[in-house]
C-alpha cells in the first residue's frame, strides 16, 4: 500500500474528494512525520499543528456537508497539505523572514496568495525554513540548514529551500516559496522536485510589494501537473500591483500539463566555465530527449554573466539594505546580509535607477537575443547539491556572494527579464543526487513551459514518492 505522504499533489486531493482518505488522517500522517524528520532535515520554521488539525476538521465538516456525491462548488485544493516559505507572512504565525533579527515577529494577517490557497481549500501545516531576507542561493540560518534529503550532509539551496526539503521529503504535498534570482529553481534543484519562478505579474506579491520587478511566488512540487494546479489557484493580482497579468480561465494551467505541446524551437545555451560534468550530461540528455520527440534543438548564443552582474547586485543589495531593521537588531543578522546591506546604503537614488534602466535595457537586448526559440535550456545550477557550509565564508561575505553566483549563473537572468522559468528532476548523478535542469520560456508563456515539462516528465519520469536519504547527518559533536 502506498504511503500517504507518497501520493501526489493532486493524488491526494483525489482521495480527500472522493472520500477515499479523511483530512485528518492526511494532515496527522504529514504533521507525524515532519515530527520524526524534521530535525535531521531543518524543512519547518514553524508547525502549526493546532491549526493544521483545525482545519483539516473544517473540511471534514464541509465534505460531510456536501454529501458523497457532490463535488459541485469543492475548492481545489481542499484538504491538501502544503507548507509555506517563511518570507510570506502567515496570520498568528512567527514571521522571521529567516533572520534572528525577528524572532520575536508574529504575522498579523495572510499575505494575499496565503489567503488564496486557504480559499482554495489548502491546509497550511506551517511555515519553512528561508534564508535570511530570501538573500541567498543557500538556506542555512540561526534556526536550521535546510537539507537535501537525498544526501543530508548536502544542502537543499536557497532561498526556499526549507520549501523543496519540505516537498521532497514528503513533509508536504506542495510548497510556496518565491524566487527573485533564482530561489525556487535553485532547491528544486538540489532536492529533486519541479520549481517553477512565474512571469512578472502572474502571481499578487500583496502586502509587499516587488518595486524593483524581480521578485515572485512560485510554486514546489514533485509533479508538474502539481505545479500547474498550484499556479492556477496562485495566479491572481491584487488592486495596486505594479504588474499585473488577467487571472486565467479556471484549471487553464492544468489543461496545459495535460496537453501535448507541439514541435517547438529549443535553444540550448552552451556550458560554462567550471560547469560540473553532471550539469553539461544532464542538459545534453535533455537536449537529446528534446529532439527525439519531435522539437527542433540548436546551440544558443551564450551569455556571460558579467552582463548584469554589476547592476543586479545593486538591486541586490538595495532590495536588502531596504527591510526595516531596527539598529539594535543589525548585530543579529548574518555576514552576507550585513555586508549586502552595507552595499545597497552606499548607493544614492541616481545609481539605483541607472541600474534598474540598465537593467531593463539588458532584458530587452536578452529576449531579443532568444527571441527564435520557444523555450531556452540549460543546467539549473552549475553543481549538483553542494555540502552545507560549502559556498560560506564567514570572514569574506563579497567571496560568499560571488560563490553564490558562480553556483547559480543563469537564475537571475529570467528574474531580470520577467521571463517563466521551470527547473525538472530530470536528472540524477550516479550516487543517486538530483540535478535539474531549466527551460525558460517567452513572457507569459507558462502554458508552454508546462506543456513542455509534462512532456518531457511522461517520456522520462522520475521518481514522484518522497526521498529516501541515502547519507545521514553527520553526528553533532559534543563540545
Amino acid at each position: 500500500m502506498t504511503d500517504l505522504h507518497d501520493l501526489t499533489l493532486t493524488e491526494q486531493a483525489a482521495a480527500i474528494r472522493g472520500r477515499t482518505v479523511s483530512p485528518t488522517e492526511l494532515v496527522d500522517h504529514h504533521l507525524s512525520r515532519i515530527e520524526e524528520t524534521n530535525s535531521d532535515l531543518g524543512a519547518y520554521r514553524t508547525v502549526d499543528a493546532p491549526g493544521a488539525r483545525r482545519a483539516a476538521a473544517a473540511v471534514e465538516a464541509r465534505l460531510a456537508a456536501a454529501g458523497d456525491d457532490d463535488d459541485e462548488g469543492l475548492p481545489p485544493l481542499l484538504g491538501v497539505p502544503l507548507s509555506v516559505k517563511d518570507t510570506w507572512p502567515v496570520a498568528g504565525l512567527p514571521f522571521t523572514a529567516g533572520s534572528a533579527a525577528f524572532d520575536d515577529r508574529t504575522a498579523p494577517a495572510d499575505a494575499a496568495v496565503v489567503g488564496t490557497l486557504r480559499a482554495a481549500g489548502a491546509v497550511l501545516l506551517g511555515t519553512t525554513t528561508a534564508a535570511e531576507f530570501g538573500c541567498s542561493a543557500y538556506t542555512e540560518t540561526v534556526f536550521a540548514a535546510a537539507r537535501c534529503p537525498y544526501d543530508l550532509t548536502r544542502g537543499a539551496g536557497g532561498s526556499s529551500g526549507g520549501a523543496a526539503t519540505s516537498v521532497a521529503a514528503g513533509l508536504a504535498a506542495g510548497a510556496l516559496g518565491s524566487d527573485g534570482g533564482g530561489s525556487v529553481r535553485i532547491p528544486a534543484a538540489a532536492c529533486g522536485v519541479v520549481g517553477l519562478k512565474p512571469s512578472r505579474g502572474r502571481v499578487t506579491p500583496a502586502p509587499g510589494t516587488d518595486a524593483l520587478g524581480l521578485a515572485t511566488a512560485g510554486p514546489l512540487a514533485r509533479t508538474v501537473a502539481d505545479a500547474a494546479l498550484l499556479l492556477d489557484v496562485m495566479a491572481v493580482s491584487t488592486p495596486g500591483d505594479a504588474a499585473a497579468l488577467p487571472a486565467p480561465p479556471h484549471g487553464y494551467f492544468q489543461a496545459c500539463a495535460e496537453r501535448e505541446p507541439g514541435p517547438l524551437r529549443i535553444g540550448v545555451l552552451p556550458p560554462t566555465a567550471g560547469q560540473h560534468p553532471a550539469a553539461a550530461l544532464a542538459c545534453r540528455r535533455t537536449a537529446e530527449l528534446l529532439a527525439g520527440l519531435g522539437h527542433h534543438v540548436e546551440e544558443a548564443l551564450p551569455y556571460d554573466p558579467v552582463e548584469y552582474l554589476a547592476d543586479f547586485t545593486v538591486l541586490w543589495s538595495v532590495l536588502a539594505a531596504a527591510v526595516p531593521v531596527p539598529p539594535e537588531r543589525e548585530e543579529r543578522l548574518l555576514p552576507l546580509t550585513r555586508w549586502l546591506r552595507a552595499r545597497g546604503c552606499e548607493h544614492g537614488a541616481v545609481r539605483l535607477y541607472a541600474a534598474m534602466a540598465s537593467l531593463f535595457t539588458r532584458s530587452r537586448a536578452l529576449c531579443h537575443r532568444y527571441a527564435g526559440f520557444d523555450a531556452v535550456l540549460s543546467p539549473t545550477t552549475d553543481q549538483p547539491p553542494l555540502p552545507v557550509g560549502s559556498l560560506v565564508d564567514p570572514d569574506d561575505p563579497e567571496r560568499t556572494y560571488l560563490r553564490m553566483l558562480a553556483h547559480t549563473p543563469r537564475t537571475p537572468l529570467a528574474n531580470i527579464t520577467g521571463q517563466p522559468s521551470i527547473s525538472l528532476p530530470l536528472h540524477r548523478t550516479p550516487d543517486g543526487l538530483p540535478v535539474g535542469v531549466m527551460l525558460t520560456g517567452r513572457l507569459h508563456r507558462e502554458d508552454v513551459l508546462l506543456a513542455l515539462g509534462a512532456q518531457l516528465e511522461r517520456a522520462r519520469p522520475w521518481p514522484h514518492h518522497a526521498a529516501r536519504p541515502v547519507a545521514k547527518r553527520p553526528e553533532r559533536r559534543a563540545r
